[in-house]
């Protein structure tokens, strides 16, 4: 098999080309809300980083709250039918976003509002799309699908933020609110266009108590979950709060414009694209591969908080975005492929917590490092604190790999894996 061949197999799945094809065409309109929310908070809080990491962290904080409940809802419905409910539920929030901002009449408090009820649609969502995609292709194609939805994703992060500037420029923000909304059309038609009968579909989980607490006993009584989510929480937390501190760079730092932001949010797209492809080639996880690609983010992301000029930062973004894809596209098909089926919903709702849930915590200190130290130190602190976290992973690999034979030590490592 060639390498395109490999690259791109989980194409040739029908089921799962429809979903790719209309994630596409979301996922920019998305990245566009998400560049133009950012700027619109901006302007209303008359440049506030707080401001932004405010808004950032209510998006996120249903799911940490409510996380693992959307992943019990998950388990427990026909995903397909789940998708086209959330899909509609989001193109209805950015519908009235646009409203709102192209009638004139957008506070600060309303950016809040909706940002949350976003997030509270996205509590059920993020678990259900996620565990979507084994049942569209099998777990033989898991890891390359993954490796593609990353890929589809950081491609609509290059194209989304660039197209999102010129929008703001010549029409403002308002636009990017309502092409966004319009976006969803396409999920919800490819969902609905799907064969039903080529999915491999599980028995829905029945309703019963303590689903939760089950979820999370499933994952701290399996090692190689447990390892792989407790790094993710430390670099989510603090690594990746760009949408925070890129806005901050561009227009306090740089003193430029719409246009400087949208660049320096596509380069670390184009560099997550890039990266996402090389993941989707390669075959199953391996341990050394994650708290590898961890520790390269923290150092190219401390490297690139030191950037002198635009150019100079657009630069070294795209290589944060390669190694940053690599770090999540490993850890989370090790998730997913360790998790069963009847579990998988849970166990991706608390990679979900960990992920975007982490924000609410780490988007405010970002924000506020940034406000009151310069976008360089909140992005430098980001850095620092995920190669801590690789390192503290590597040296539980190194102890465990290094033990004598039959000595029993606690299994908390990630070479559990």
């Amino acid at each position: 098999m060639t390498i395109a061949r490999r690259t791109f197999r989980s194409l040739a799945i029908r089921n799962y080309r429809l979903f790719f094809v209309g994630q596409g065409l979301s996922q920019i309109g998305t990245w566009m809300q998400t560049v133009a929310q950012g700027w619109l908070v901006l302007h209303l809080s008359h440049d506030s980083g707080i401001a932004v990491g405010v808004v950032t962290a209510l998006m996120f904080l249903p799911m940490l709250l409510l996380g693992p409940l959307g992943g019990v809802i998950a388990d427990r419905v026909d995903k397909r039918k789940a998708l086209v409910v959330t899909a509609a539920a989001q193109a209805t929030i950015a519908a009235v976003l646009a409203t709102l901002t192209l009638s004139g009449v957008v506070e600060l408090w309303m950016v809040y509002a909706i940002a949350f009820t976003y997030g509270c649609v996205t509590v059920v969502d993020m678990p259900t799309r996620q565990a979507f995609v084994t049942e569209m292709v099998g777990p033989d194609d898991l890891p390359n699908a993954i490796g593609l939805n990353s890929a589809l994703f950081n491609g609509a992060r290059t194209l989304g933020p660039a197209v999102a500037g010129a929008v703001i420029v010549v029409a403002g923000t308002g636009w990017c609110f309502l092409l966004n909304s319009v976006s969803y059309v396409a999920v919800i038609g490819a969902l609905l266009a799907m064969r039903r009968d080529e999915l491999f579909a599980g028995t829905p989980v029945r309703r019963a108590r303590g689903q939760i607490r089950e979820g999370f006993a499933y994952v701290w009584r399996t090692p190689v979950l447990r390892s792989t989510i407790l790094l993710i929480t430390v670099v989510s937390t603090f690594g990746f709060n760009f949408s925070i501190v890129l806005p901050v760079l561009a227009k306090v730092t740089f003193h430029r414009s719409a246009a400087t932001y949208g660049l320096l949010s596509s380069s670390l797209g184009a560099g997550s694209l890039v990266g996402a492809l090389v993941a989707a080639g390669r075959s199953r996880p391996t341990p050394r591969l994650l708290v590898g690609a961890a520790a390269a983010f923290g150092v190219m992301t401390m490297v690139a908080a030191t950037a002198p000029t635009v150019t100079s930062a657009a630069v070294l973004l795209f290589v944060v975005g390669a190694t940053s894809i690599s770090f999540m596209a490993t850890a989370n098909a090790t998730v997913q492929l360790n998790s069963t089926a009847t579990m998988r919903g849970r166990v991706m709702s608390l990679y979900g917590v960990v992920f975007l849930g982490s924000t609410p915590i780490g988007g405010p200190i970002a924000g506020w490092v940034s406000q009151h130290f310069g976008a360089r130190a909140g992005i430098g602190m980001g850095g620092a604190l995920s190669l801590v976290g690789a390192l503290v992973a590597a040296s539980a690999l190194y102890r465990a790999r290094n033990r004598q034979p039959g000595e029993v030590v606690p299994d908390t490592s990630l070479a559990a894996a």
